[in-house]
């Protein structure tokens, strides 16, 4: 049986089944106890019944200094990201991955923010599909977003940064249809 919850600091040194796939990012040390400390609640894992972690999503809620609302559409209002979304390569098609992040947009609910966002490889058409299944859609095309491309074609690779709508987020003000054709560049995502 595997069970779900907050993750301690403890676990930072058993992610590595997680984090030994080539999909996933890594981060150092520092940057996973960060996100104990400012976002408790958005960082969650799954258990197996030995004790392994299989899995885990790192979130938080963030948006824009109020004095960049001059931005208009640009300006990103209070929100919830998906950092980082990863299940056990053994332990995929599982709904694992579904469980992590329901557990985050409940924590991102309570904090009131208007949508959920994250930053997906447009390569990864395998957790393009997941995402979309979960209620995600694409917002907009990142340019150059990743500075590897495993694909080997070319030095960077684009992103889709996806999005879903919360309770929030009634008039779905935050979506758009047809966002695989709306191109920027990294530097126009974040201006905080």
């Amino acid at each position: 049986m595997t069970s779900v919850r907050l993750c301690s600091p403890a676990d930072i040194s058993r992610l590595n089944l997680c984090n030994l796939d080539p999909l996933t990012e890594n981060y150092a040390q520092k940057f996973y106890f960060d996100y104990i400390a400012k976002w408790p609640t958005m960082f969650i894992v799954a258990e197996n019944q030995r004790g392994q972690i299989i899995g885990y999503v790192m979130g938080k809620v963030e948006e824009d200094p109020e004095y960049l609302k001059i931005l208009g559409d640009k300006y990103l209002p209070w929100h919830g990201h998906v950092t980082a979304l990863t299940v056990a390569p053994q332990y995929r098609q599982m709904g694992l991955a579904k469980q992590l992040t329901a557990h985050l947009d409940r924590a991102c609910e309570e904090e009131n923010a208007w949508f959920m966002d994250l930053f997906v490889r447009v390569s990864n058409e395998t957790a393009i599909n997941m995402y979309k299944k979960m209620g995600y859609s694409v917002y907009r095309r990142v340019v150059g977003y990743y500075s590897d491309n495993p694909t080997g074609k070319g030095d960077s690779e684009d992103a889709f940064d996806m999005r879903k709508s919360l309770s929030r987020d009634k008039h779905k003000r935050y979506i758009r249809e047809n966002g695989e054709s709306y191109h920027i560049n990294p530097e126009d995502i974040y201006h905080g």
